[in-house]
């Protein structure tokens, strides 16, 4: 494992919401955050507030996704359904999974061309689901391709046309785009799936991890002083991290910007 290569430094702004849950960056930096009732915030890359989206149906989110160039993505595991938003936070498409043919979804993702992936926990298959057809292209049952015996998925995301599986239990499968499997990385206990630069990064403790894609090497990148960190999120030239009570909003540091 690699030493620590440099600091975050102070934040330039912290951000508090009562019951915060998840956070995303746009690609303007912009950061959007939800509350553990579903509603979702839009702060500016200073961390002043801009808009504010509350939805009929309360239910917290398992995925909040802003960093597609047009939509925000949410999920609801609690609500059954997925929800597209402009970048002013006005809903364009809401749909259940149901009509679909998704009985359980327990973790759902954007993707490329219309597609939202889904994981249906009730049969174990990773489905994808055109979402203006509301209608499956293709399912790929995984219980024997992962040989996995704990299935818990936590989440999965789609990065530069690849997809990313969160089993905290057993590390991060990653798919091509048509749902087959290459690879596994055996990261364990990563709360939620973090892109930079080619590699996955997770806080454990006080420190900054990252591994890298191309070769598995393990860094510890950074120590910082953020008490009840839980996890972080990369933009383009901003960083957060979510504690108990607050996101710290940071520059990204020169250090980081040249990591490779």
């Amino acid at each position: 494992m690699s030493q620590i290569l440099g600091s975050l430094g102070a934040p330039i702004a912290e951000i508090r919401i009562e019951n915060i849950d998840l956070i995303s960056f746009d690609t303007k930096d912009q950061l959007f955050v939800s509350n553990t009732s579903g509603d979702i915030y839009l702060y500016s890359q200073d961390g002043k507030q801009l808009n504010l989206f509350s939805p009929a149906r309360q239910g917290r989110l398992n995925q909040l996704e802003a960093a597609w160039t047009v939509n925000i993505f949410s999920f609801s595991a609690d609500l059954q359904e997925y929800r597209i938003l402009d970048r002013f936070l006005n809903p364009l498409a809401e749909n259940g999974f149901l009509p679909a043919d998704v009985n359980l979804a327990k973790a759902a993702t954007l993707g490329n061309n219309n597609v939202v992936w889904v994981w249906d926990e009730s049969d174990l298959n990773l489905k994808s689901l055109d979402y203006l057809r509301n209608l499956i292209i293709q399912s790929q049952p995984l219980n024997l391709i992962l040989n996995s015996a704990n299935l818990e998925v936590s989440e999965i995301r789609e990065f530069k046309n690849r997809l990313f599986m969160n089993v905290p239990a057993s590390g991060i499968f990653i798919f091509d785009n048509q749902g087959n499997l290459m690879r596994k990385i055996a990261a364990n206990g990563i709360k939620k799936l973090c892109y930079y630069k080619e590699h996955l990064f997770w806080l454990e403790g006080v420190n900054l991890m990252a591994v890298s894609l191309l070769t598995n090497e393990v860094i510890n990148l950074s120590q910082f002083d953020e008490v009840g960190a839980k996890y972080l999120q990369i933009g383009q030239e901003r960083l957060a991290i979510v504690s108990n009570d607050k996101v710290s909003l940071y520059t990204i540091p020169t250090w980081l910007k040249h990591f490779e």
